[in-house]
């Protein structure tokens, strides 16, 4: 545990990320028509946030926790980044193959999904509306199997001994892959479901 709770690497880390926050609103506001729905919005805001994460924060993870490599062994500022990270949860340190794994999947399929939806939604296609729900079950399922392992072991790799650890990086900063992702397969269904039904409701007045 890292004797002193907020550090300099606890700020420029959580620097970073709303940096990044502030970049995908900046590129919404670019990018999508003055006209977008705020739904629309949020999801574009959300899509290219993610994205950057999984990009320019976890992609420099997998490099520092693959062949042979390891964050706790790794110096640099990404290392000291998610050597941060580690106070609160051990097992991104030492390489652990379950996170590396699930890592894997996160940096060379939902990072580039988020890319492809970002487009379509920009294009306005409203196909983006499948490719969400694929992108959020698959970022549901990540977290789901990020953590339950965990806790059936009784959590021996969490550290949730001060507000840092427990609220910021364990809750806040996964929650938002659990709440945001609902809410996005919420309303694409609403758009899916609704379209089917309207074509169903047309097939039926015609015959």
């Amino acid at each position: 545990m890292s004797g002193q709770i907020f550090t300099a690497t606890s700020a420029y880390s959580l620097a970073c990320v709303a940096a990044i926050g502030v970049f995908a609103n900046a590129a919404s506001k670019v990018l999508l028509p003055r006209r977008a729905s705020w739904q629309d919005k949020l999801t574009f805001i959300w899509l290219a946030f993610d994205a950057m994460i999984h990009f320019s924060l976890e992609g420099p993870f997998l490099y520092l926790s693959m062949f042979g490599r390891s964050v706790n062994t790794s110096s640099g500022l990404f290392a000291e980044m998610w050597k941060e990270y580690t106070y609160a949860d051990a097992r991104w340190g030492v390489s652990d193959p379950g996170v590396v794994s699930l890592e894997i999947l996160t940096v060379l399929g939902a990072a580039p999904l988020c890319c492809y939806i970002l487009r379509q939604l920009v294009k306005g296609d409203p196909a983006r509306h499948y490719w969400i729900i694929v992108l959020c079950t698959a970022e549901l399922y990540g977290g789901w199997m990020t953590f339950c392992p965990e806790w059936l072991t009784g959590s021996p790799n969490l550290d949730t001994s001060n507000a840092l650890y427990l609220w910021v990086y364990l809750v806040l900063m996964n929650m938002i892959w659990v709440v945001v992702p609902l809410w996005l397969m919420v309303d694409s269904y609403g758009h899916i479901a609704g379209s089917l039904r309207q074509v169903k409701g047309t097939k039926v007045k015609k015959n």
